[in-house]
């Protein structure tokens, strides 16, 4: 049940309990101490056509565009095909896309710190253990490296031969609860080796982190679903999550599980309807969502491109991060880009760091939500600092709560759905199989009604609208004015 909480505990709850942006910077790690974007590579002699093509895949990749920073890569690439910091930031792109195979092409015969990261992580995310800890091995031999995610694949590799991560047995399909315990908090049961508890759905955190009071160092574990689909092989890191439970009200939390697993189990997960889902299969788009696309910044830092104008007239960059009660926050240059005057920003009781305001509209693929709740003040710099990006702001529970949201395309594609109260599970053309626990009834597959048109929101209400109070209520069903 939600718990009704003084607005000075909510804010102070909202504002800690973004975890995962606090942990990215170590589970993704930090390549070098002088900052992880700028090349190693040797300096080379190139021609100004191609110097315009790479400083435009460079600024194109810092404000998360994608698919400039590709067609620009690619152009720079055909003019000098040999120019190794061409090769890294072009490598770089396609490691932020999931292209493994092409980032370990592009950096096959470049010898630098930079490039064993980079294809360390592509191994990695692959699904090539031993390789993957062999160049994360060769990036640790370098003195000013600290990379604690990088240590942390090390020790799991040296134990990981032959393993093949996210093996999964069982039924095709699996649904389980999402009890509401704080706020817009998503947190699902698990079975972890055996033994059950509560694990956190935490897309601004890279991998599958045990609290350290049960895992001493990283670990291969098995994690259940539903009681019908296990993963086998599972990396896992550890952290201490003894403050994560504390800010959700509740006496421990097992786990916290990042977009590396929630990619490979191809997840689904509806605060509203109260369900998570998790499939042996690739699923189909649902026919009534609107498609958002995601990159991810080395690999783990889910990222895409939003406007907060109407129009497309103010794009920007944000992290997505379900560990946070917010509906968004926005740095200084987020909220000037939304065209609020930082002087009429409210004050938030008891909070001097942080302000509230109203971002009049932001566009998530199709929907251009109006009046969207945000706060000032959430400090994610660190976060820049380790991506090599530069974001606007993080969008938060506060704001994808009101939403079915499915990963699609190997978690390429972040799927939107107006039925977030609906309770319906997108079984997506599966073989016929019972969707739940045995004995439990299916439930029924969505509709098939149009989407609603683009540029209008979804129809009902918007979520994140009205004052923020997460650890008060869910968000706003779409379709709905706030009461």
């Amino acid at each position: 049940m939600t718990q009704e909480k003084s607005p000075k505990k909510t804010y102070r709850e909202a504002r800690t309990g973004s975890v995962s942006l606090t942990l990215l910077a170590c589970l993704v790690g930090s390549w070098v101490v002088t900052g992880c974007m700028e090349p190693e590579v040797p300096k080379a002699t190139r021609d100004p056509r191609t110097q315009k093509w790479l400083d435009r895949a460079k600024a194109s990749f810092r404000v998360v565009d994608m698919d400039d920073a590709s067609d620009a890569a690619e152009e720079a690439l055909r003019a000098s095909p040999n120019d190794p910091e061409v090769r890294m930031v072009a490598a770089h792109v396609a490691l932020a896309q999931l292209d493994y195979s092409k980032a370990l092409q592009l950096t096959e015969g470049i010898a630098t710190s930079e490039s064993y990261a980079l294809r360390g992580r592509a191994h990695w995310y692959a699904g090539n253990v031993e390789e993957a800890g062999k160049e994360l091995g060769l990036l640790l031999r370098d003195p000013e490296v600290h990379d604690d995610w990088a240590k942390a694949v090390v020790q799991l590799a040296a134990r990981g031969a032959g393993r093949k991560p996210f093996t999964s047995t069982g039924g095709i399909l699996a649904t389980t609860e999402m009890p509401r315990i704080r706020g817009t908090a998503m947190a699902i049961p698990v079975e972890i080796d055996g033994e059950q508890g509560l694990a956190l759905i935490a897309t601004g955190t890279a991998e599958v982190v045990l609290d350290s009071s049960q895992r001493k160092e990283p670990s291969w574990v098995s994690i259940g679903i539903g009681g019908r689909i296990e993963y086998q092989d599972v990396p896992a890191l550890t952290r201490d999550l003894s403050g994560v439970a504390k800010q959700l009200g509740i006496p421990s939390i097992k786990a916290m599980l990042g977009v590396n697993f929630l990619r490979h189990v191809n997840g689904t997960f509806d605060f509203m309807a109260q369900q998570f889902v998790a499939r042996r299969f690739e699923p189909p788009r649902p026919p009534n969502a609107t498609d958002v696309p995601l990159s991810y910044v080395r690999g783990g830092g889910m990222v895409f491109r939003t406007s907060l104008k109407p129009d497309g007239q103010a794009p920007a960059a944000v992290m997505v991060d379900t560990a946070m009660a917010f509906p968004i926050a926005l740095d200084t240059p987020g909220w000037k880009k939304a065209g609020v005057d930082l002087t009429s920003l409210r004050p938030i009781p008891n909070e001097p760091k942080l302000k509230e305001g109203v971002v009049s509209m932001l566009r998530m693929g199709a929907y251009d939500l109006p009046q969207v709740a945000g706060v000032a003040g959430v400090e994610f710099g660190g976060v820049e600092s380790v991506l090599g990006i530069d974001l606007d702001g993080v969008v938060g529970s506060g704001l994808v709560g009101g939403f079915r949201v499915t990963f699609g395309n190997g978690g390429r594609t972040m799927w939107l759905e107006d039925e977030a109260a609906s309770g319906a599970v997108p079984v997506g053309g599966a073989p016929e199989e019972p969707q739940g626990p045995p004995g439990s009834s299916a439930p029924p597959v969505p509709g098939s009604a149009a989407p609603p048109p683009a540029s209008q929101p979804p129809p009902g209400g918007i979520p994140g609208s009205g004052p923020i109070d997460p650890s008060a209520r869910p968000p706003v069903p779409p379709g709905r004015a706030p009461k």
